[in-house]
């Protein structure tokens, strides 16, 4: 029986032992890991990843009569994506076009009138400068009998009377050279004005045509046939899944030993910890997401309570590595940071715009479009295309002289 006891308590002595130097083996190799390894990083689950996405909204007011793409489908930049009905787009512009026209053709009329004057105001001067010519004779022979008083008399009133006739020329001119001075038929502010309604109502019309801004794909549609849109309606998101990155939510303890510059290894759930994507820290969000919020905490009202705090930290993605394995925004990870790479200040940023979803083109030729059609009405309604020199309206003599001082 002593014998027994002893076999057991061996036994009991050589397990404990073992899972003693178990232990003792997974805390050293636990410890050496976290010496040469571990703590060198800073390990976050609290990871996103995010991207671009694109809203396409309304510019203009419709009914959706067609749309052309749907969800998860791949659209390149420029492609149509959903047709309104141009009706009253298209009556709209017709209106703007007559305007401008009639606008055009009105302010011909105004420059005609002008010349009108000015030849009118260029004859009465010739007048007067005969009139007063006949005058000056006329006293030169009236001592000797050869010329009546009434004669002489007739003469200073006729000049008196074209006198007044050129003023009331000069007032005219003036009246109109307000309305068309210093400026053409083409270059004039009516025109102008005109011009940019049309332009306006060209962009209107365009904008019932909605086309894709960036290539990518689409998602969440809202547009539906027979849906009355206004400027401003979400119809749809496109997501550029080329250019994408890691939204990793750190403690604020966390945080000081963070750099721009420093790599990061992501596993994402979709593909496990046998897929790892190679990243770079871009930058620092410059607030933790509670200021953020749409609620922000008030902590002068007296029910202050302190949490850890988390910042995000922006991670950038390797393209080919996306590309080659696909993943979408939103997915969770576990994003890794090596914390001794970078000499980068905390301050910094790494991060540029130089994918081309940043930016845009398709609008780029509206504007010229519409200048050309614009152009072309105004051209177009021109009566008179070359107009020959503006006469010289400056009358030979000033009018503003009385006969009696005139003539004295």
């Amino acid at each position: 029986m002593k014998t027994h006891h002893k076999i057991i308590r061996t036994r009991r002595n050589r397990y404990l032992l073992s899972v003693l130097l178990v232990m003792v083996v997974s805390a050293l190799i636990y410890a050496g890991y976290w010496w040469h390894y571990s703590r060198f990083r800073v390990v976050s689950h609290n990871a996103f990843i995010t991207g671009n996405l694109i809203p396409v909204e309304a510019d203009a007011t419709g009914i959706v009569t067609r749309v052309l793409v749907e969800e998860s489908q791949y659209v390149n930049k420029g492609d149509l994506l959903v047709s309104l009905d141009e009706h009253r787009a298209q009556t709209a512009l017709g209106q703007r076009r007559g305007e401008l026209g009639q606008v055009v053709r009105e302010i011909g009329a105004v420059f005609s009138t002008r010349r009108q004057i000015c030849q009118k105001l260029i004859a009465r001067s010739a007048r007067l400068v005969r009139v007063r010519h006949d005058v000056t004779r006329f006293r030169q022979a009236l001592p000797t009998g050869s010329v009546s008083e009434q004669v002489m008399q007739n003469a200073e009133d006729q000049a008196t009377a074209l006198e007044a006739e050129m003023r009331e020329a000069e007032a005219e001119l003036k009246a109109i050279e307000a309305k068309v001075g210093g400026t053409s038929k083409i270059l004039h502010p009516d025109v102008e004005a005109a011009k940019y309604k049309f332009i306006a109502a060209y962009l209107e019309y365009s904008r019932q045509q909605i086309h894709a801004p960036v290539s990518g794909y689409v998602s969440m549609r809202k547009a539906q046939v027979g849906n009355r849109v206004q400027p401003g309606d979400p119809l749809m998101t496109i997501v550029p899944l080329g250019h994408l990155w890691v939204e990793a939510n750190l403690r604020e303890t966390e945080i000081a030993q963070i750099r721009p510059g420093q790599s990061a290894e992501v596993s994402v759930d979709l593909y496990g910890k046998n897929q790892v994507y190679h990243g770079t820290v871009e930058g620092l969000i410059p607030g933790t997401g509670s200021v953020f919020a749409l609620l922000p905490p008030d902590n002068a009202v007296g029910n202050f309570i302190h949490i850890v705090e988390r910042i995000p930290v922006r991670i950038a993605l390797r393209q080919d590595e996306i590309l080659k394995n696909p993943i979408r925004p939103g997915l969770s990870t576990v994003t890794s940071i090596d914390i001794t790479e970078s000499e980068q200040p905390l301050g910094a940023s790494l991060a540029a715009v130089t994918s081309p979803e940043y930016q845009t083109d398709i609008f780029a030729d509206e504007i010229a479009d519409a200048e050309t059609q614009a152009q072309a009405i105004i051209i177009d309604n021109l009566i008179q295309k070359n107009d020959p020199p503006e006469p010289d309206c400056r009358s030979p003599q000033p009018a503003t002289l009385s006969s009696s001082a005139a003539y004295q």
